[in-house]
């Protein structure tokens, strides 16, 4: 098969571990593979999830539940919902998908705060072909040339207490008819679409790392910049890294005005580390901040006692990642993270406030308990 021929050669299996997870990321793309091929519908289209706790792709965001359906850019879209209290909702029209060898453009980005929005939260905005009579409608969105996907994130900064909202699409001369019965020959066709994406995918986001992040110094991380793909209110800052079982990494960030502010690791397969049962992201919200205003991680093997530990979880390199989400001014290099290595024994002199960062057994496995409650509730369907 050659999507397992993929995995198994892939340059930077080295361990079972490696290849273990390379076989549990390619379940999760053949699962999504085929959901994504069943979901290209543009005439009846519906949000599909693609990418979850088990069918991860591209570095995925722990904090951020994906939703995406196929578009014509010569016909209108009717998108309704309501706003949940999550710390934000974007749109994105992409004129394709991901290869090998190119990202798709973003033909237009935005967040909720583009829209006009009811009292409740509900909203209703549409998506169509050019209209000289709507240009002065807020709510009304040009799809340019070539558009093929809206992708939309809603993101969550405080996992427990926050609520997702809703949302659905349907095109506008379609509501109320029903699609063509399926046929075998439409079937068969889904099928090849379906093994045709899935190589796909795995060359993709096995390149994707080689573009954005390895060519940067080991154990360093950029300055904050807008994010690669045209999301609107985004930047970040990337990085990798390669620790021995010895040393560990404190990430030093100020706590940010932006409503969502993320770290995350993510493994050699570009997609993040197990989120749920493991304290491998952080928001804001999460996080211990010091008084002076600065939230510092410490990313390692072992267990250094301390509220902001990041766990690598067996992996000695990875990618690192740093989000931050509707923004309302441009961010400095003052705003990014500072990164040193350090032995691990060092840790209490390193850190000017470690004995405030302490937490108990007991304590942190509260911390994972709620994680996975919290997963559990949010990944849900």
């Amino acid at each position: 098969m050659e999507a397992e021929g993929i995995i198994r050669g892939a340059a930077h299996v080295r361990s079972d571990l490696d290849l273990a997870e390379g076989l549990e990321y390619l379940a999760g793309s053949v699962k999504a593979a085929l959901h994504m091929a069943w979901a290209y519908e543009r005439d009846f289209p519906f949000f599909a999830r693609s990418t979850g706790p088990h069918s991860k792709l591209g570095l995925d965001n722990p904090d951020t539940l994906y939703f995406n359906a196929y578009l014509r850019d010569d016909a209108e879209y009717v998108v309704t919902g309501r706003r949940g209290s999550t710390a934000d909702l974007s749109f994105q029209v992409l004129n394709g998908d991901y290869t090998p060898s190119a990202s798709p453009d973003s033909l237009s980005a935005f967040d909720d705060r583009a829209l006009e929005t009811a009292p409740d939260g509900s909203f209703e905005l549409r998506f169509g072909p050019e209209d000289p009579r709507r240009k002065d409608d807020p709510n009304y969105f040009t799809l340019g040339p070539g558009a093929a996907m809206l992708l939309v994130r809603e993101v969550f900064s405080d996992w427990a207490a926050e609520r997702p909202g809703e949302i659905r699409i349907h095109r506008a001369d379609r509501l109320g008819h029903a699609p063509p019965a399926p046929t075998s020959a439409r079937q068969a066709k889904r099928f090849d679409v379906a093994g045709k994406m899935l190589v796909s995918r795995l060359r993709t986001f096995l390149a994707f790392p080689e573009w954005h992040y390895l060519t940067l110094p080991v154990n360093t991380m950029t300055e904050p910049r807008p994010t690669p793909g045209g999301l609107a209110t985004q930047y970040s800052s990337a990085g990798h890294f390669a620790l021995r079982p010895d040393q560990a990494m404190i990430v030093t960030v100020p706590r940010s005005d932006a409503p969502y502010q993320g770290f995350q690791l993510g493994s050699m397969w570009y997609v993040s580390l197990d989120y749920a049962n493991h304290q491998t992201s952080l928001t804001a919200d999460q996080a211990a901040a010091d008084p002076d205003g600065m939230i510092r991680m410490v990313v390692a093997e072992r267990d250094p006692g301390l509220a902001n530990w990041i766990e690598t979880t067996g992996h000695d390199r990875g990618f690192l990642q740093v989000r931050w989400q509707r923004l309302s001014r441009e961010l400095t290099p003052e705003d990014g993270p500072r990164v040193e290595v350090v032995p691990f024994a060092d840790l209490p002199a390193r850190l000017p406030f470690h004995d405030r960062q302490r937490v108990t057994p007991s304590q942190w496995a509260e911390r994972i308990a709620a994680r996975q409650i919290s997963t559990a509730r949010r990944m849900l369907g």
